[in-house]
């Protein structure tokens, strides 16, 4: 009777090894390939994201402004590199379109120019890499990048691009997958040194620090929703200008093919010093191969 049960207990630890495998090898990108989890030698990672901010209030004034909207656009680019799955390099794209004056949210969509009005191009871009710093923390991963400006003058005719500046640029993530694979809670630091000339950009010669938190709920392994709160703080190193604001929000993001899932997000600027009040719509695609 002893050896009957002996061989049943065997059996049954086999197979629910085997169900627990076949239920990790059917979760999706989206469960699986958080910002803190590293490619293996040969993956490629390419992620398109768009942010469109807006606002018709700040904190320089009281009531209603004329509106301001930005448009970002990056294509991030990552790929593993080592054996042991614990090195990443990749290639960081940012394109921008601004228009203020009360132009309409959409004209950032026009790329037309207009003297005093609008301004677009490509701004910046970052060679980067991708490591893990505690190999008994496989889930604690740190992105470090150098991004090098492309304008030539930060405002022209009184519309403002983008910083012109040297940012070195540290992202720190850190996730963790409750029991039963229905709730993540994903960390993020990102910290961000710009430096340059005093005169060519109002961040220059500051330090930017942002915590976030985001808190995801999975309805099924192809879909999730998620809720999120950051703060950024800029801390003046001798450029005379600090700011700091607080945004919350939420989003969902779903797997529409093993390669390809798609990601909406949208936040909202509560408070803050030195900044706009305004909020963002957000959409991204993102391809793992």
């Amino acid at each position: 009777m002893k050896k009957i049960i002996t061989l049943i207990t065997i059996i049954s630890f086999i197979f629910s090894g085997f169900s627990q495998e076949d239920q990790e090898a059917q979760k999706s990108v989206i469960q699986e390939y958080t910002p803190s989890k590293l490619l293996n030698k040969g993956q490629w990672d390419i992620k398109w994201f768009n942010n469109l901010y807006t606002q018709t209030e700040s904190t320089f004034s009281d009531g209603k402004e004329p509106r301001q909207t930005f448009f970002t656009s990056t294509v991030d680019v990552f790929t593993g590199v080592s054996d042991n799955s614990n090195f990443n390099v990749g290639l960081l794209l940012e394109f921008r379109s601004n228009v203020i004056n009360d132009r309409d949210v959409l004209d950032v969509f026009s790329f037309d120019g207009e003297s005093g009005t609008a301004r677009s191009g490509f701004t910046s871009f970052a060679p980067a890499i991708k490591f893990n710093p505690i190999k008994s923390v496989s889930n604690f991963t740190i992105q470090t990048a150098f991004h090098i400006p492309l304008v030539d003058n930060e405002t022209e005719n009184g519309v403002f691009l983008d910083q012109k500046g040297f940012t070195f640029q540290n992202r720190f993530f850190y996730d963790y997958t409750f029991s039963g694979d229905k709730w993540q809670l994903f960390t993020e630091l990102n910290t961000e040194y710009h430096f340059g000339k005093k005169e060519d950009s109002f961040a220059n010669n500051s330090l930017s620090l942002t915590p976030g938190v985001f808190l995801s709920y999975f309805p099924s392994q192809k879909f999730t929703i998620l809720g999120l709160i950051q703060h950024s703080q800029r801390i003046d190193t001798g450029n005379d200008f600090e700011q700091d604001f607080t945004a919350i929000g939420g989003g969902a993001k779903y797997q529409l093919t093993k390669t390809l899932n798609i990601e909406t997000l949208y936040t909202n600027f509560v408070r803050g010093n030195n900044t706009g009040l305004g909020q963002t719509f957000n959409i991204g695609l993102r391809a793992l191969f």
